[in-house]
């Protein structure tokens, strides 16, 4: 049975995870000898895991002033140091991105970690969040679409960056609610498992001193109406992704402001869909096409 595991790479991927195009790798390969692929019975390069970690560390270390052919002569162990006291410096928060993914494609939970701390050494997590953590997901994302990564990679990634969210929000939770002009409930539609978007909204929400109840994922229209009970001046926000399609938003918006909001309620929509959704919109809904503009609202 398969793992799920992706361990083979074919020249494109390389060049979709490192950046690097792909007749430039065959460069590096034939000039200086950094990679050595294996070939196919049809004569097709392909790389594996191990070839895809060299390309990265490569990479970085040419960026920071590391001429080729003195890479080329480094061993393995050698080449790994010098990455890692690179991604230890305070400069190497420009690579994130790709130590990221190196650790990702490699498994390599330390690699993340340290990687991690060396960004928050010098930036707080909402700038780590937003200048590191969104175009790496955004990038995911593609690389997924594009059969380079597996969900094993994506799963792996996903869950330290949320970890990382849940570690800051446990930190200010504690705190008392300063403001109680309204309060906030945080979920994702029935079906809709993205979370990672609406559970750094939690964090931004509880960080300005509101109440925030969070839901979490896949949570059907009547699990609200509990919270319509309890609490006036509810804002609703919710993060779509993937569900409702484009062509049921309309029925969902109107249901939505029929079951489940009164008055005194909102509903605000973020994530990858509500830039599909059109006015005109019903009583109360507001539609955000970037989280900084929702939380700038706060």
């Amino acid at each position: 049975m398969s793992s799920g595991i992706k361990n083979t790479f074919t020249i494109k991927d390389l060049e979709n995870l490192s950046g690097i195009k792909a007749h430039t790798i065959r460069i590096w390969e034939k000039r200086h000898c950094l990679l050595s692929p294996d070939r196919t019975q049809t004569n097709i390069r392909y790389y594996d895991a191990a070839s895809l970690q060299k390309l990265l560390n490569v990479k970085l270390l040419n960026e920071h002033g590391y001429k080729l052919s003195a890479i080329a002569t480094l061993s393995e162990e050698k080449m790994l140091s010098l990455v890692r006291q690179i991604v230890s410096q305070k400069s190497a928060k420009i690579h994130a991105i790709s130590s990221f993914k190196m650790a990702m494609m490699n498994f390599d939970q330390p690699l993340f970690f340290q990687t991690y701390n060396a960004l928050l050494s010098e930036k707080s997590f909402s700038e780590v969040f937003f200048e590191v953590f969104v175009p790496l997901m955004q990038e995911i994302g593609m690389l997924w679409q594009t059969a380079t990564i597996t969900p094993a990679h994506e799963h792996f990634i996903s869950y330290l960056i949320r970890q990382k969210i849940l570690t800051n929000i446990e930190r200010i939770q504690i705190l008392e609610h300063t403001r109680h002009e309204k309060v906030f409930v945080l979920f994702l539609p029935k079906d809709e498992l993205h979370d990672v978007g609406l559970m750094y909204f939690n964090y931004e929400v509880t960080l300005n001193g509101y109440r925030s109840i969070y839901l979490g994922e896949s949570v059907p229209l009547e699990s609200l109406l509990e919270v319509k009970h309890l609490f006036a001046n509810v804002v609703y926000v919710t993060y779509l992704t993937v569900v409702p399609s484009a062509a049921e938003l309309p029925d969902y918006l109107r249901r939505f402001r029929e079951e489940v909001m009164d008055d005194t309620s909102e509903l605000w929509v973020l994530g990858k869909l509500a830039r599909e959704i059109t006015p005109p919109l019903p009583l109360g809904v507001r539609i955000f096409s970037q989280i900084s503009e929702a939380i700038n609202e706060l």
